[in-house]
Protein backbone atom coordinates (compact mmCIF):
# COMPACT_ATOMS: atom_id res chain seq x y z
CA UNK A 1 0.00 0.00 0.00
CA UNK A 2 1.30 3.24 -0.82
CA UNK A 3 0.54 5.38 1.88
CA UNK A 4 0.06 9.48 1.29
CA UNK A 5 2.51 10.94 3.68
CA UNK A 6 1.75 14.61 5.80
CA UNK A 7 4.11 16.71 8.17
CA UNK A 8 2.85 18.38 11.27
CA UNK A 9 4.12 21.87 10.33
CA UNK A 10 5.06 22.34 14.02
CA UNK A 11 7.70 20.19 12.98
CA UNK A 12 9.19 23.62 11.05
CA UNK A 13 7.03 26.33 13.12
CA UNK A 14 10.09 28.60 13.17
CA UNK A 15 10.14 28.75 9.19
CA UNK A 16 6.27 28.67 8.91
CA UNK A 17 5.96 31.41 11.39
CA UNK A 18 8.63 33.56 9.05
CA UNK A 19 7.30 32.77 5.48
CA UNK A 20 4.57 30.21 6.12
CA UNK A 21 3.91 29.66 1.75
CA UNK A 22 7.35 29.24 1.53
CA UNK A 23 7.80 26.50 4.33
CA UNK A 24 4.49 25.35 2.41
CA UNK A 25 6.22 25.15 -0.68
CA UNK A 26 9.70 23.03 0.71
CA UNK A 27 7.13 21.01 2.26
CA UNK A 28 5.92 19.82 -1.00
CA UNK A 29 8.97 19.67 -2.80
CA UNK A 30 9.99 17.35 -0.33
CA UNK A 31 7.52 15.00 -1.20
CA UNK A 32 4.97 15.16 1.56
CA UNK A 33 1.44 14.99 -0.02
CA UNK A 34 -0.40 17.16 3.13
CA UNK A 35 -0.03 18.84 6.15
CA UNK A 36 -1.24 19.25 9.83
CA UNK A 37 -1.08 22.47 11.24
CA UNK A 38 -0.58 23.56 14.42
CA UNK A 39 -2.23 27.34 14.82
CA UNK A 40 -2.39 29.43 11.61
CA UNK A 41 0.01 31.81 11.98
CA UNK A 42 -1.90 35.00 11.73
CA UNK A 43 -3.73 34.30 8.54
CA UNK A 44 -7.38 33.67 7.81
CA UNK A 45 -8.39 29.91 7.32
CA UNK A 46 -9.28 31.23 3.13
CA UNK A 47 -5.51 32.35 2.97
CA UNK A 48 -4.53 28.91 4.28
CA UNK A 49 -7.14 27.06 1.76
CA UNK A 50 -5.99 28.61 -1.13
CA UNK A 51 -1.87 28.22 -0.14
CA UNK A 52 -3.03 24.45 0.35
CA UNK A 53 -4.75 24.18 -3.30
CA UNK A 54 -1.96 26.21 -5.00
CA UNK A 55 0.48 23.86 -4.27
CA UNK A 56 -1.34 20.85 -4.28
CA UNK A 57 -1.23 20.21 -0.36
CA UNK A 58 -3.40 18.48 1.55
CA UNK A 59 -4.79 20.10 4.39
CA UNK A 60 -5.30 16.66 6.24
CA UNK A 61 -5.82 17.74 10.10
CA UNK A 62 -5.16 20.53 12.83
CA UNK A 63 -4.14 20.29 16.56
CA UNK A 64 -6.33 22.79 18.08
CA UNK A 65 -6.10 22.72 21.82
CA UNK A 66 -9.17 21.57 24.01
CA UNK A 67 -9.94 24.54 26.18
CA UNK A 68 -10.40 26.15 22.46
CA UNK A 69 -12.47 23.57 21.36
CA UNK A 70 -15.06 23.47 24.68
CA UNK A 71 -14.78 27.10 24.59
CA UNK A 72 -16.41 27.33 21.50
CA UNK A 73 -16.83 23.89 19.61
CA UNK A 74 -18.96 25.45 16.28
CA UNK A 75 -17.07 28.58 15.62
CA UNK A 76 -13.06 26.96 16.51
CA UNK A 77 -14.41 23.75 14.34
CA UNK A 78 -15.30 26.29 11.36
CA UNK A 79 -12.11 27.77 10.56
CA UNK A 80 -10.69 24.56 10.01
CA UNK A 81 -14.37 23.30 7.81
CA UNK A 82 -12.94 26.67 5.94
CA UNK A 83 -9.67 25.41 5.25
CA UNK A 84 -10.80 21.72 4.47
CA UNK A 85 -9.78 19.62 7.19
CA UNK A 86 -11.05 16.42 7.62
CA UNK A 87 -9.95 16.08 10.99
CA UNK A 88 -8.96 17.75 13.87
CA UNK A 89 -7.29 16.56 16.81
CA UNK A 90 -7.15 17.40 20.61
CA UNK A 91 -3.42 17.51 21.35
CA UNK A 92 -2.48 17.91 24.48
CA UNK A 93 -3.99 18.33 28.12
CA UNK A 94 -3.18 20.94 30.42
CA UNK A 95 -1.64 18.94 33.76
CA UNK A 96 -5.04 20.12 35.51
CA UNK A 97 -6.60 18.02 32.85
CA UNK A 98 -5.36 15.16 32.41
CA UNK A 99 -6.01 11.37 34.01
CA UNK A 100 -5.75 11.37 36.96
CA UNK A 101 -7.47 14.86 37.97
CA UNK A 102 -10.83 16.00 39.28
CA UNK A 103 -11.30 17.20 35.96
CA UNK A 104 -10.70 14.23 33.66
CA UNK A 105 -13.90 13.28 33.85
CA UNK A 106 -14.90 16.48 32.87
CA UNK A 107 -12.40 16.39 29.52
CA UNK A 108 -14.16 12.99 28.68
CA UNK A 109 -17.72 14.90 28.39
CA UNK A 110 -16.21 17.69 26.66
CA UNK A 111 -14.79 15.61 23.90
CA UNK A 112 -17.92 13.86 23.34
CA UNK A 113 -19.79 17.74 23.03
CA UNK A 114 -16.80 18.51 20.85
CA UNK A 115 -17.01 15.79 18.85
CA UNK A 116 -20.07 15.55 18.27
CA UNK A 117 -20.22 19.24 17.05
CA UNK A 118 -17.34 18.24 14.76
CA UNK A 119 -19.40 15.21 13.17
CA UNK A 120 -22.18 17.67 12.27
CA UNK A 121 -19.81 19.52 10.24
CA UNK A 122 -18.09 16.49 8.84
CA UNK A 123 -14.64 16.78 10.38
CA UNK A 124 -13.84 13.63 12.46
CA UNK A 125 -12.84 14.24 16.07
CA UNK A 126 -8.85 12.63 16.88
CA UNK A 127 -6.88 12.69 20.24
CA UNK A 128 -3.39 13.07 20.13
CA UNK A 129 -1.66 11.10 22.71
CA UNK A 130 1.48 11.27 24.51
CA UNK A 131 2.75 9.43 27.64
CA UNK A 132 0.44 10.57 30.71
CA UNK A 133 -2.35 8.67 29.20
CA UNK A 134 -0.56 5.62 30.25
CA UNK A 135 -1.07 5.80 33.53
CA UNK A 136 -3.69 3.12 35.06
CA UNK A 137 -7.01 4.20 36.48
CA UNK A 138 -8.92 1.50 38.42
CA UNK A 139 -6.77 -1.41 36.17
CA UNK A 140 -7.26 0.59 32.39
CA UNK A 141 -5.10 3.36 30.74
CA UNK A 142 -6.58 6.25 31.04
CA UNK A 143 -6.00 6.61 26.82
CA UNK A 144 -8.26 3.46 26.65
CA UNK A 145 -10.47 4.93 28.96
CA UNK A 146 -11.42 8.03 26.18
CA UNK A 147 -11.48 5.41 23.73
CA UNK A 148 -14.13 3.37 25.52
CA UNK A 149 -16.58 6.27 27.04
CA UNK A 150 -16.53 7.45 23.32
CA UNK A 151 -17.73 6.24 20.36
CA UNK A 152 -15.58 5.39 17.08
CA UNK A 153 -18.04 8.43 15.66
CA UNK A 154 -17.46 10.98 17.96
CA UNK A 155 -14.03 9.95 18.59
CA UNK A 156 -10.58 8.31 16.63
CA UNK A 157 -7.32 7.61 17.44
CA UNK A 158 -4.29 9.73 16.60
CA UNK A 159 -1.71 7.43 17.99
CA UNK A 160 1.70 8.92 18.28
CA UNK A 161 3.98 6.04 17.75
CA UNK A 162 7.08 7.91 20.05
CA UNK A 163 4.43 8.01 23.13
CA UNK A 164 3.01 4.77 23.12
CA UNK A 165 6.71 3.61 22.91
CA UNK A 166 8.01 5.94 26.13
CA UNK A 167 4.59 5.25 27.97
CA UNK A 168 5.61 1.58 27.66
CA UNK A 169 3.78 -0.56 24.60
CA UNK A 170 4.71 -1.57 21.27
CA UNK A 171 3.21 0.85 18.63
CA UNK A 172 2.34 -1.23 16.20
CA UNK A 173 0.59 -3.47 18.70
CA UNK A 174 -1.34 -0.02 20.08
CA UNK A 175 -2.25 0.95 16.20
CA UNK A 176 -3.95 -3.07 15.86
CA UNK A 177 -6.03 -2.28 19.03
CA UNK A 178 -7.69 0.35 17.37
CA UNK A 179 -8.07 -0.75 13.89
CA UNK A 180 -10.88 0.73 11.91
CA UNK A 181 -10.06 3.59 14.71
CA UNK A 182 -6.98 4.75 13.48
CA UNK A 183 -7.10 7.20 9.86
CA UNK A 184 -3.86 9.04 11.45
CA UNK A 185 -1.14 8.29 12.95
CA UNK A 186 2.11 10.15 13.67
CA UNK A 187 5.34 8.69 12.87
CA UNK A 188 7.94 10.17 15.63
CA UNK A 189 11.30 8.86 15.91
CA UNK A 190 13.39 9.05 19.61
CA UNK A 191 16.58 7.96 21.09
CA UNK A 192 17.41 7.10 24.81
CA UNK A 193 15.77 6.74 28.18
CA UNK A 194 12.53 8.77 29.34
CA UNK A 195 13.37 11.72 31.53
CA UNK A 196 11.81 13.84 34.14
CA UNK A 197 12.60 17.05 31.77
CA UNK A 198 12.13 15.38 28.43
CA UNK A 199 8.57 17.54 27.76
CA UNK A 200 11.14 20.41 27.37
CA UNK A 201 11.78 19.02 23.53
CA UNK A 202 8.20 19.79 23.00
CA UNK A 203 8.10 23.40 24.35
CA UNK A 204 6.12 22.13 27.63
CA UNK A 205 7.12 22.15 31.26
CA UNK A 206 10.11 24.62 31.36
CA UNK A 207 10.54 24.31 35.09
CA UNK A 208 10.81 20.41 35.05
CA UNK A 209 13.51 19.31 37.27
CA UNK A 210 16.46 17.78 35.56
CA UNK A 211 18.77 15.01 35.37
CA UNK A 212 21.04 13.80 33.19
CA UNK A 213 18.96 12.56 30.32
CA UNK A 214 20.16 10.97 26.24
CA UNK A 215 16.51 11.56 25.46
CA UNK A 216 15.58 13.21 22.23
CA UNK A 217 13.91 13.25 19.26
CA UNK A 218 14.95 12.49 15.79
CA UNK A 219 13.87 11.96 12.06
CA UNK A 220 11.96 9.13 11.60
CA UNK A 221 14.60 6.53 10.35
CA UNK A 222 17.01 7.95 13.24
CA UNK A 223 16.10 6.29 16.08
CA UNK A 224 14.51 3.34 17.92
CA UNK A 225 11.66 2.73 16.31
CA UNK A 226 10.73 0.06 13.70
CA UNK A 227 9.10 1.95 11.17
CA UNK A 228 8.39 -1.08 8.71
CA UNK A 229 6.64 -2.41 11.61
CA UNK A 230 4.50 0.15 12.79
CA UNK A 231 3.27 0.91 8.59
CA UNK A 232 2.12 -2.70 8.42
CA UNK A 233 -0.29 -2.37 11.35
CA UNK A 234 -0.98 0.81 10.30
CA UNK A 235 -1.97 -0.68 6.57
CA UNK A 236 -3.88 -3.78 9.11
CA UNK A 237 -5.45 -0.58 10.39
CA UNK A 238 -7.30 1.21 8.09
CA UNK A 239 -5.11 4.25 8.11
CA UNK A 240 -5.54 6.60 5.83
CA UNK A 241 -2.33 9.44 6.71
CA UNK A 242 0.82 9.08 8.29
CA UNK A 243 2.27 12.00 9.93
CA UNK A 244 5.55 12.92 10.31
CA UNK A 245 6.06 15.05 13.26
CA UNK A 246 9.62 16.02 15.16
CA UNK A 247 9.49 18.69 17.78
CA UNK A 248 12.32 20.02 17.75
CA UNK A 249 15.39 19.42 15.59
CA UNK A 250 18.58 16.92 16.67
CA UNK A 251 21.35 15.37 15.13
CA UNK A 252 22.97 19.09 14.50
CA UNK A 253 20.31 19.17 11.63
CA UNK A 254 18.02 22.13 11.17
CA UNK A 255 13.90 21.35 11.54
CA UNK A 256 14.26 21.74 7.59
CA UNK A 257 16.70 19.17 7.33
CA UNK A 258 15.27 17.43 9.70
CA UNK A 259 11.81 17.25 7.59
CA UNK A 260 13.52 16.65 4.68
CA UNK A 261 15.54 13.29 6.33
CA UNK A 262 12.14 11.98 7.32
CA UNK A 263 11.03 12.33 3.81
CA UNK A 264 13.78 10.65 2.90
CA UNK A 265 14.19 7.72 4.62
CA UNK A 266 10.08 6.87 4.29
CA UNK A 267 10.83 7.13 -0.11
CA UNK A 268 13.55 4.87 0.83
CA UNK A 269 11.65 2.04 2.49
CA UNK A 270 8.90 2.46 -0.24
CA UNK A 271 6.47 5.56 1.14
Amino acid sequence: MAFPVGIQVYSVRGEAKADLKGTLTQIKEMGYDGVEFAGLYGYAPEDIRDMCAELSLVPISAHVPYLDLIADPEGTLAQYKTIGCKFVAVPYLNEDYRPGTDKFPEVIEGIKKIGAVAQEMGIQLLYHNHDFEFVMIDGKYALDMLYEQTTPDILQTELDVCWVNVGGEDPASYIRKYAGRSPVVHLKDFYGEKSDDMYELIGIDKKAPKRPSNFELRPVGSGVQDFPGIIKAAEEAGTEWLIVEQDNPSMGLTPIECAKKSREYLKSIGY
